[in-house]
């Protein structure tokens, strides 16, 4: 087998600043990460980053369809060098922000996995992504910046609970698998990663009124994570509308103390919150 780095050598291939590349380079690790996606001969699988290839493989010798997504455009000619023995592998030149994952869902009926390396500075608008698609995605394996995964997987009253934990967690059941050490990857990063798996439900972990005001008010919420939540939702333009009276009376209805901050409420306290305010708000209009 050839490895990544003598796969790199051969192509003169070095990693693109502008694009935060950083190639995992450890096969063991790449085979483990493959593995982890628990792909089977039915899958249609979107991997994200698919750089050289060598992950690509191990998916492709399984799946039913591997859709290889790469934003470098040097990097598309290696792929199709690297993949041409296979003829279920199609490679997708472009952003995985702009990539609609409905329409490949539609084209092949085929709820989709997701699996892949997704670079530090997009991690968070990529978690995003995935979760408006999340009716055409069954289960997703990536590789983050270890810091974004501790935040996407917190328990309440955690330091690293935030926007993310709670919109990820209302609709999907996630896990952290484990971490990869820096020295997987060419170059060295300075931050250390870690694998992420979740599984997107059928319907939010609470039964929600209104799914985009929910959103807008979970943002509101840690607007300035040092307030109580009070003063952060009073100051919310998704309230607009609302006094502080009825800010303050949907608070009590919802068992909720206002002196505490946004990173203590549970998934169950946002959902019950989230339904009373948008009940206020309708009856108000």
């Amino acid at each position: 087998m050839t490895t990544p780095r003598e796969i790199l050598k051969r192509f003169n291939i070095l990693p693109s600043k502008k694009l935060s590349q950083s190639f995992l380079v450890d096969v063991n690790t790449i085979h483990k990460i493959a593995a982890a996606g628990s792909v089977s001969s039915e899958d249609v699988v979107v991997e994200i980053g698919a750089g050289i290839g060598v992950m690509t493989k191990d998916i492709a010798r399984i799946a039913k369809r591997v859709i290889a997504v790469e934003i470098d455009p040097k990097l598309i000619e290696i792929l199709q060098d690297q993949l041409a023995e296979f003829n279920n592998v199609e490679i997708y030149s472009g952003d995985i922000l702009k990539f609609d994952f409905a329409l490949k869902s539609e084209y092949y009926k085929n709820k989709l996995k997701v699996i892949g390396n997704v670079p530090y500075n997009i991690s968070s608008p990529v978690i995003f992504h995935l979760l408006s698609y999340r009716s055409v995605i069954n289960h997703f394996t990536l590789m983050l910046q270890k810091e974004v995964v501790e935040r996407l997987v917190s328990p309440p009253g955690n330091k690293h609970y935030g926007v993310p934990s709670v919109l990820l967690q209302m609709y999907a059941d996630v896990e952290r698998l484990f971490d990869v050490s820096a020295t997987c990857f060419y170059p060295v990063p300075k931050v250390a990663s870690s694998i992420i798996s979740g599984d997107f439900r059928e319907k939010p972990r609470v039964e929600l009124a209104d799914e985009v005001f929910f959103s807008r008010l979970v943002k509101a919420s840690f607007a300035q994570r040092r307030k109580m939540l009070t003063n952060n939702l009073k100051n919310a333009k998704c309230l607009e509308g609302l006094s502080d009276a009825d800010i303050i009376s949907a608070l009590h209805d919802a068992g909720i103390d206002g002196k505490r901050r946004g990173e203590t409420l549970s998934l169950p306290e946002f959902g019950k919150l989230s339904n009373i305010l948008k009940y206020q708000l309708t009856n108000t209009q």
